[in-house]
C-alpha cells in the first residue's frame, strides 16, 4: 500500500533535498505540502517549496499550503548563512547564457488553505493513514493541535527532524535548530500524545554526503532535476566545508528516509521535554534517559532514532535522487 505523506518544512536545501526524495519514491504519495517560517521566512519557504515541485513535475501536483509566518510567541530566527538568501544557495539568481533566469517563478499555484487547516484537510482525507513528516520548526503543527485536536489525534504517524537528545546543539551548545527557533510549538507537540518518531541530531549527524559523491551520481543521470540539485546544493557544500564537516549533512532527508523505511532505524521510547524558559538553554530537547525503574519516570512522549544505518540510507537517497545511475 502507497504511503500518504504530508511534509511540513521551511525550504532550506537539505528540505528541498527530502522533498525530492520523497517525490520520486515510489513507495509514498506526497498528499499535501506545508510551510513554515524557519530558515527562511514563509514566503520564501512556500516559494522554494513551489520552486522543487515546477523542477520535479510530478504527475500530481500535491497543494502547498503556506503555513505560520512566526513562531507561537517569539521573533523568528532563521539561516540565511546556511542556505543563502533565499534559501536555496540564491538559485533565484542563477542566469543562462542569453542573461534569462533559469528558475523563473514557479507557476504552481497555492491551496486557500494556511498549512494548519491544510494539514487537518489532509487528515480528513486519509483518517488514520496520513503519516507527517515535520522537518521545520512546529509552528504549523502545534496550531493544527490548537484548532483540533481529536482530529490529529488521528494521525498514524509524526516523523519530527528535530532535538540533540545526546550531542551538542547545532544552534547552541545544546539546541538543535528547529526546536531553537520555536520551542513553545516543539514542547506542546511532545506532550500532545501524538505518535511521535523523533529524528534527532544524534542520528542525522551521521548521514554527511561529500560533494564528490552526489557529483559523480548527478553526472551519470543528466537531466534538469540533476541540474536543480547541483546547482540548490553548491552553497550547502560550501557550507560543509567551512565548518569542517565534509559535505552536506542530511538532517531532513534522513528523516524521510526513516518514515519511509523504518528500519534505517532503532527507536526507544523515551519522556522528551523541551526547555522554553532557560536564558542559556531555549529549545534544548531534555530527554530522561536515567536508568530508575520505568514506573518512576514521567510516560514517554515519543519513540526517538537512536542510531542510522548510514549506508543504506545513503544507497536508498542517491537511487532515488538519479534513478538509473549506480
Amino acid at each position: 500500500m502507497t504511503l500518504p505523506l504530508l511534509i511540513d518544512t521551511d525550504p532550506g536545501i537539505d528540505d528541498a533535498l527530502a522533498l525530492l526524495l520523497a517525490l520520486r519514491s515510489p513507495e509514498c504519495s506526497v498528499e499535501a505540502i506545508t510551510t513554515v517560517a524557519g530558515n527562511v521566512p514563509v514566503e520564501r519557504c512556500t516559494l522554494n517549496a513551489l520552486r522543487v515541485l515546477e523542477a520535479v513535475g510530478p504527475a500530481r501536483v500535491p497543494p502547498v499550503g503556506r503555513g505560520a509566518d512566526k513562531p507561537l510567541t517569539r521573533t523568528l530566527v532563521s539561516a540565511t548563512h546556511v542556505h543563502g538568501d533565499d534559501g536555496l544557495g540564491n538559485l533565484a539568481e542563477i542566469r543562462e547564457a542569453d542573461g534569462s533566469l533559469r528558475y523563473p517563478k514557479p507557476r504552481v499555484s497555492l491551496s486557500p488553505l494556511d498549512g494548519p487547516d491544510l494539514i487537518l484537510d489532509t487528515i480528513d482525507r486519509f483518517p488514520g493513514e496520513l503519516v507527517v513528516v515535520a522537518i521545520g520548526p512546529l509552528t504549523n503543527l502545534a496550531l493544527a493541535l490548537q484548532r483540533d485536536p481529536r482530529r490529529m489525534a488521528q494521525l498514524r504517524r509524526v516523523v519530527i527532524m528535530g532535538g540533540a537528545v545526546g550531542v551538542p546543539g547545532n544552534v547552541t551548545p545544546v539546541a538543535e535548530f528547529n526546536f531553537y527557533v520555536d520551542p513553545e510549538a516543539a514542547a506542546q507537540v511532545l506532550a500532545s500524545g501524538l505518535p511521535i518518531e523523533l529524528v534527532p541530531l544524534d542520528v542525522t549527524r551521521n548521514a554527511i554526503l561529500p560533494r564528490s559523491v552526489l557529483q559523480q551520481r548527478l553526472a551519470a543521470c543528466p537531466d534538469p532535476v540533476s541540474r536543480f540539485i547541483a546547482d540548490t546544493t553548491q552553497r550547502g557544500f560550501q557550507f560543509g566545508e567551512e565548518i569542517g564537516e565534509g559535505g552536506i549533512t542530511l538532517h531532513d532527508p534522513v528523516a524521510l528516509g526513516i518514515a519511509l523505511v523504518p528500519s534505517l532505524t532503532y527507536f526507544e521510547s523515551l519522556h522528551v521535554a523541551v526547555e522554553c524558559e532557560g536564558a542559556l538553554t531555549r529549545g534544548m530537547s531534555v530527554a530522561d534517559r536515567r536508568s530508575i525503574p520505568v514506573g518512576r519516570k514521567a510516560p514517554a512522549t515519543c519513540r526517538v532514532a537512536r542510531w542510522l544505518r548510514a549506508a543504506d540510507f545513503r544507497d536508498l537517497f542517491l537511487s532515488r535522487l538519479c534513478p538509473g545511475s549506480s
